[in-house]
């Protein structure tokens, strides 16, 4: 303020004497503008000290090397803190001061925190942006037309500068201290490092019945939809953790709701993980902001990650196939009858196998080429031949085990019946026989 003053004081004191001398001449003018910009630039700039880090747009991809970023000079940055906030002006001083003190001692100069505010009607940004003159890591973005925390978290690691990205809550629920645990965890060669309340050394403070019913349900649910990646660690909900970002970078990551863990392990190439234990806390400032819409977003999000791990191009091959082996057992049906003589019994037990075989030899062939191929040899084929048959036959007693269920205890209509029964077991066949007939495991060396 007293620069800003100064500099005025100066200005008008030029003016004065310009005019008073009648100093107006052309190039005297040219002489006064240079003059007014001179000055008026670093009053400009003296009343803006702190940017806002700009909102990267586009898809959500993490960079192998930090863009759009504020320069932090030459220091190396290993670790970049996202702390995602809506309505968390009475936490935040709180929780930067306290990492602040924590990463000072081990990695100093060597971190930056950001905090990614979705334009909070309490203006948390700005109370952040207060006191980014006291913390010198501190970053701060402002998101006025995207909303949503596993959003937030990824814009924020777009931009940063870390070789270790990691997310905490502002709401204090997650100790700050427990940031030097998964610190730790990561110098030990984690590729993803996880604070988890289902561990040793782990819980939740005051949580009601309800709430821990909820938590495990989603769990659970979690473990039925998407076994491979939620069974990957023992608190996939945890929204505490902090993950190298050579194993996300330039994946096109697409969360849905709060839940941001499971798109990590969803999506990202993650070999080696670790865990350390933690007590949730109960919130002190602010209010929760759990809800049950963010329940429906965790049941959506597993659904996407289950479909994309879906092999949809194989599965199309697969039914393209099941169509043909329809038309083959028809007529081969036809040709035993009409032409042959062949009793009924017979002539659809001889039509149907011959249809399998013909779906068995284009799958070998089409849709499972590139494992049928690594598994050469007349022994192998006989064998995934015999896998197969099985299968298939198992597919038949569901498929009338279905229409039987549908049409004489539910009521449906017989040729819904018979459809549902059909897409159900196209679906247990293709599923089945690509883990038991076409075993990539099985592959020789």
């Amino acid at each position: 303020m007293l620069l800003t003053t100064q500099l005025l004081g100066v200005f008008l004191r030029v003016l004065s004497n310009l005019v008073l001398n009648e100093l107006f001449q052309p190039f005297l003018i040219l002489k006064l503008f240079c003059l007014i910009n001179a000055l008026l630039i670093p009053l400009m700039t003296t009343n803006q000290p702190n940017l806002l880090l700009k909102v990267p747009i586009g898809l959500l991809q993490i960079p192998a090397i930090a863009k759009n970023k504020i320069k932090t000079g030459s220091r190396k940055i290993k670790l970049s803190l996202v702390i995602p906030t809506y309505n968390e002006r009475e936490n935040i001083p709180t929780i930067v001061h306290k990492l602040t003190q924590l990463l000072n001692d081990v990695i100093p100069n060597a971190y930056e925190l950001i905090v990614v505010d979705d334009n909070s009607p309490d203006l948390t940004w700005e109370v952040a942006q207060k006191i980014k003159p006291e913390y010198p890591q501190l970053q701060v973005m402002l998101r006025e037309k995207e909303r949503g925390l596993s959003t937030a978290v990824i814009r924020g690691w777009q931009i940063a500068g870390g070789e270790i990205l990691g997310v905490i809550d502002a709401d204090l629920q997650h100790p700050p201290e427990t940031i030097l645990k998964l610190l730790a965890e990561m110098e030990r060669g984690a590729d993803l490092a996880v604070a988890s309340r289902h561990i040793e050394e782990g819980g939740v403070s005051e949580w009601n019945i309800i709430r821990r019913l909820l938590s495990r349900g989603a769990q659970v649910l979690g473990l039925i939809i998407l076994p491979g990646v939620v069974g990957r660690v023992s608190d996939p909900m945890s929204g505490y953790f902090m993950v190298r970002r050579e194993v996300l970078a330039g994946k096109t990551l697409n969360p849905k709701g709060y839940k941001i863990l499971i798109e990590v392990l969803g999506r990202g190439n993650i070999r080696c993980l670790g865990e350390v234990g933690y007590v949730f806390q109960e919130r002190l400032e602010g209010k929760s902001k759990v809800a049950w819409k963010q329940y429906i977003e965790y049941l959506q999000h597993l659904l996407t990650l289950r479909l994309a791990k879906w092999p949809v191009g194989r599965f199309t091959r697969f039914g393209i196939v099941g169509f043909s082996g329809v038309f083959v057992d028809i007529a081969i049906f036809y040709l035993l009858r009409k032409t042959i003589g062949l009793g009924l019994t017979r002539s659809a037990v001889l039509s149907a196998e011959v249809g399998i075989i013909n779906n068995f030899l284009w799958n070998d062939l089409w849709t499972f080429r590139d494992i049928s191929r690594s598994q050469r040899g007349w022994p192998k084929r006989v064998k995934r031949l015999l896998k197969f048959n099985l299968i298939c036959l198992t597919a038949l007693i569901f498929n009338l085990l279905i229409v039987n269920l549908l049409f004489n205890l539910f009521g449906v209509n017989e040729y819904l019946a018979k459809l549902i029964a059909i897409a159900t077991v196209t679906l247990w066949n293709f599923w089945i026989n690509m883990k038991l007939s076409w075993r990539v495991t099985q592959v020789d060396k």
